[in-house]
């Protein structure tokens, strides 16, 4: 089987979410969050002998890919095929607890290049975008319906695009015509609706508008604050939890998490005397996040972007209002 995907960060990840402590490196338990086409699992699974995975995901697909390319591992691998939001916060209390958590919250290239749900405007393909095809709204569903002014708000919000309300009207304007029902098609429509000297910058006009589209239909940022607090209480005390983002959104939630999860008070301004007891419930692993080499970089354009943040679990958390972390 031909592996589209190259993991990002992945010594780094190796290296900073290792099984540590004598009961964890001789039985530890792993959940990859993200499983995608098995990149990650794949190398924790051959680095450290004794590890077990839970791999989830939300794309059928692309974990019967995984499926297959981790078959040689046995029963040191299962998979729940399904959001992370749902496995965290319907966690059963008798199962085992997990020593390490992994979220790499970026796309596979499998999606864009072999999925053919429009996720990229490199092929002409029906404009779907759903991780979960059998559930939500499409991409195409989102163009043709949502009023100009949502979608505007829509696509800035979650592209920090300069001209959304430009193409929202462009959108709006072509739609009445005839249904957007192709990657292309949109794409076509972005690229003239923009200004002539927005066409020829670094990246193609649409790619901000097709992110934030991706983001809406999967609703990825509303589902990122309550997995990541479910995650961690999860997680068994001592364990690390490392998160992967790709853009600034996905970013500033996990960093306000781990940071105030890493407080020796959490509790809220408005409370007067501390009542959480002043200890932290996380040790903060990388303070600072740690980002891809020039050499990887190199090697795999789309890891330009990833950052990666570690945390080690001391305690449970608490309220998720107390960490600042609603979803957007």
């Amino acid at each position: 089987m031909e592996i589209v995907h190259t993991p990002v960060l992945l010594q780094e990840c190796l290296s900073l979410l290792s099984p540590v402590g004598e009961s964890f490196e001789q039985d530890a338990f792993m959940i990859d969050s993200t499983l995608g086409e098995g990149g990650h699992s794949y190398n924790f699974l051959e680095k450290y002998p004794s590890l077990k995975i839970t791999g989830l995901d939300a794309d059928s697909i692309i974990q019967k890919r995984a499926k297959e390319r981790l078959a040689p591992f046995g029963d040191r691998m299962t998979f729940f095929n399904g959001w992370f939001n749902d496995f965290y916060k319907n966690y059963p209390a008798e199962s085992r607890h997990p020593d390490i958590i992994l979220f790499d919250l970026g796309i596979s290239v499998f999606h864009y290049e072999r999925s053919g749900r429009g996720f990229s405007f490199r092929h002409d393909e029906a404009l779907d975008m759903r991780l979960n095809t059998d559930a939500g709204e499409s991409a195409a569903d989102v163009v043709n319906n949502m009023p100009e002014t949502q979608l505007a708000n829509m696509i800035y919000l979650y592209s920090d695009e300069r001209y959304s309300r430009r193409i929202a009207s462009a959108i709006v304007n072509a739609r009445q015509s005839e249904r957007i029902e192709s990657s292309k098609a949109l794409a076509d429509l972005i690229y003239n609706a923009v200004p002539g000297n927005y066409r020829h910058g670094q990246i193609h006009p649409a790619t901000r508008t097709f992110q934030a589209l991706r983001i809406y239909v999967n609703s990825e940022l509303k589902r990122l604050p309550q997995a990541l607090h479910d995650a961690f209480n999860v997680l068994e005390a001592g364990g690390k939890m490392g998160v992967i983002t790709f853009h600034s959104l996905e970013d500033k939630i996990v960093k306000n998490y781990f940071r105030n999860l890493g407080k020796q008070c959490v509790c809220p301004p408005e409370v007067a005397v501390c009542r959480c007891g002043g200890t932290p419930c996380a040790q903060l692993i990388t303070r600072k996040p740690v980002e891809p080499s020039e050499e990887e970089i190199k090697m795999n354009s789309p890891s330009r972007s990833a950052k990666l943040r570690v945390v080690r679990k001391l305690r449970n958390a608490d309220d998720l209002r107390l960490y600042g972390v609603e979803a957007i």
